[in-house]
């Protein structure tokens, strides 16, 4: 039954390009282990597999896997999940930025829950669906993606700050998060891709009341919509084909701490009084079920769209999430941070890749610092690798960091169109016609994707192509 739904995955998305680099399945199951890595292709340039949970964590001490997939139980009999807590353990200390998902045949709401209090990301149970699988994973890799992206990474349970920054923008918004985060009041978390949102999210939980307990993140933009009622409500054993057991929802299992909306302005419309009449009663039904299950949840949202449009967002909605709203700044409004945050992702990245730690010469940091960074720390933090990687000599030079190609340009004088006219090179105008479609609509990934006819996986991957 696996390799068959995994082929049919396989064969019916296979043209599309994967949208990460690799994961890792880690479970003693040859049959799980193949199947998750047909199932998984479409997602991952590559999807790596063993039935050693040490060989795992010497691979991802190395290598730093997008999501690792790892199974609850090993040896023989064994349904408690103890030794996969172990484990678990184990992959985060090697990186506690990485991203885990825990897989089980013996699926209860107390191991899920568990295993997200020790830090991993989510869950799946087996056996599973596949389109439930793909979207899982995917939110896990996109989340340690944004551990990554917008200042140092936070180990579970380490006390100090994950958000980098002494600038005036972002002590205003430090003195926000330091007010809000003792209450429950929700959150909405503004600013562009690459600001750091997801961080801010994890900042307000830690402080929070609810820091012993889960931060559950669900990326709505990723939820397929016919999965969103069991995703986020869960469901009950029978209620569709697939359900062979109980499996509790992300609302559930953020019971007594915090969900993380992410993405919610991609919520489709019709969806939205859904998410409305949970906020308001307080409780959820899951799929099947006869009777509600009370939930005691902090809701904290982010987006980079405009909710106060009436034909996108319902502006009941919005005044349930917006209580207090968190703007993000830019990083081209926050210049005064660019130096420590540089010097920490190089310090990271030359560690990861046991590279030299260079210096970087005052005149190489006031080009850094005077550049715009359309895609903020996300794109710092990638300028940053690659200096590392390619970097030769004593001291980071100009030339290591993409600015010529990750920049966008000012806007266009009235000469630019005859000038991009004669210029019949595709991949200029693939580049320039995204960056047009970026800044049209604000960076918001959904909607420049839409007007360029691009799905948003497609449009990430143009925009990593051309250094965006």
């Amino acid at each position: 039954m696996y390799l068959d739904c995994a082929w049919e995955m396989l064969t019916g998305t296979f043209m599309a390009a994967p949208s990460f680099s690799l994961c890792l399945v880690v479970d003693d199951d040859d049959d799980i282990r193949l199947s998750a890595r047909l199932a998984l292709a479409p997602l991952f340039g590559e999807v790596a597999t063993t039935a050693s949970p040490a060989e795992a964590v010497a691979i991802i001490g190395g290598r730093r896997p997008d999501a690792v997939l790892l199974d609850a139980n090993f040896a023989r009999g064994a349904t408690d999940g103890a030794e996969g807590f172990r484990w678990l353990a184990a992959i985060l200390a090697a990186d506690p930025a990485a991203a885990v998902v825990m897989i089980t045949a013996h699926s209860s709401v107390r191991i899920a829950v568990d295993a997200m209090k020790q830090g991993a990301t989510d869950f799946v149970s087996k056996p599973w669906n596949n389109d439930r699988l793909l979207a899982t994973v995917r939110n896990a890799a996109q989340l340690g993606a944004s551990r990554r992206a917008g200042g140092s990474v936070t180990a579970p349970g380490r006390a100090a700050s994950s958000l980098l920054g002494g600038s005036a923008a972002m002590a205003r918004v430090h003195s926000l998060i330091e007010k809000t985060a003792p209450t429950d009041a929700n959150v909405l978390i503004l600013g562009e891709n690459g600001t750091g949102k997801e961080l801010v999210a994890r900042e307000l939980h830690r402080l929070s009341r609810r820091s012993t307990a889960e931060l559950v993140t669900v990326d709505l933009g990723a939820v397929a919509e016919t999965l969103f009622d069991a995703e986020l409500f869960g469901h009950v054993k029978g209620a569709f084909t697939d359900a062979r057991a109980d499996r509790a929802g992300r609302i559930q299992a953020a019971n007594g701490g915090t969900l993380f909306l992410d993405e919610i302005g991609n919520l489709p419309l019709h969806l939205q009084p859904k998410l409305l009449s949970v906020l308001e009663q307080r409780r959820v039904t899951p799929v099947g079920a006869n009777r509600p299950v009370d939930v005691d949840v902090r809701i904290v949202s982010a987006t980079n769209a405009d909710l106060a449009d009436e034909r996108r967002f319902r502006q009941d909605l919005r005044f349930r999430l917006n209580t207090v709203e968190i703007e993000l700044p830019p990083l081209r409004d926050r210049r005064d941070d660019i130096p420590l945050l540089l010097e920490t992702f190089l310090a990271d990245y030359a560690k990861r890749y046991g590279k030299l730690e260079r210096a970087v010469p005052a005149g190489v940091l006031a080009a850094l610092v005077a550049h715009d960074w359309p895609g903020n720390v996300r794109a710092l933090r990638h300028a940053a690798e690659r200096a590392v990687i390619l970097a030769e000599g004593k001291a980071f030079a100009l030339a290591d960091f993409p600015l010529g190609r990750a920049a966008l340009p000012s806007p266009p004088s009235p000469a630019m169109p005859q000038q991009l006219a004669a210029d019949l090179n595709l991949d200029r105008a693939e580049r320039e016609l995204i960056e047009r479609a970026l800044r049209k609509h604000g960076f918001n990934i959904s909607t420049a994707a839409a007007e360029l006819g691009l799905s948003r996986g497609a449009l990430y991957r143009r925009m990593e192509k051309h250094g965006l």
